[in-house]
């Protein structure tokens, strides 16, 4: 097995090949991101570094959302990857098993059978790049490489989806706002994701009233 450093090195290569023609809120710098939320996060908290790290590296490595809905190609690809780099099995298993169940899609089973320190940090980590500024330039960015409208009022967002209705949604960009985004502050794990998480919620807050004023033409 590789030094730590050399591991993560050759992680980063990997992922940055792997991601290079990705659509932008998918891409490298958003894993970069999220490596770097997870670093902070983990400062003030008991994990193990190396699962933390290649989770957030690899957490993204191929989104179900860009193969057909297949949530198996991610946890597969990452732990090949893992494998051919002589990693520790109890390492590749765990970084495997966090990938598998970090999704936000996930919270919709209420047996999710999997936890572990390591995967709220992770999960904390991703969620943090799913608010704020940047998550509501990613969530928009999508919307147009889907093709969605913005906004239309007469749809209106759906707060009860099952998991299915989760994957296949095809509404306006502002009804992710309702459906994901504006729920994941009570959903965050660790005191340091909770505390950022407030401002990006509020930050969010604002710009859906501003967003609401210029759609009515208030001057």
């Amino acid at each position: 097995m590789h030094s730590k450093n050399q591991l993560i090195a050759s992680t980063i290569a990997f992922v940055k090949q792997e991601l290079k023609d990705m659509e932008g809120g998918h891409d490298w710098f958003h894993i970069e991101r999220v490596y770097k939320n997870t670093l902070a996060i983990a400062k003030h908290e008991t994990v193990d570094i190396t699962v933390v790290s290649l989770a957030a590296l690899l957490h993204d490595i191929a989104d179900p959302k860009f193969h057909n809905g297949d949530e198996t190609i991610g946890p597969k690809t990452a732990s090949k990857f893992l494998l051919d780099q002589n990693v520790d099995s109890e390492i590749i298993e765990h970084v495997t098993k966090i990938i598998e169940n970090m999704s936000f899609k996930n919270s919709f089973d209420l047996n999710t059978s999997f936890s572990s320190r390591e995967m709220e940090v992770v999960q904390d980590a991703d969620r943090l790049d799913a608010i704020g500024a940047i998550g509501i330039a990613r969530c928009f960015n999508y919307g147009g490489f889907k093709n969605r409208p913005l906004y239309d009022p007469e749809i209106k967002p759906n707060l009860n989806m099952t998991k299915a209705e989760y994957k296949n949604a095809k509404a306006p960009t502002i009804n992710h706002f309702y459906e994901k985004l504006l729920l994941l502050k009570d959903q965050m794990n660790t005191k340091t994701g909770k505390r950022i998480a407030e401002k990006r919620h509020a930050f969010m807050e604002q710009y859906l009233k501003q967003f609401y004023a210029e759609w009515q033409s208030e001057l």
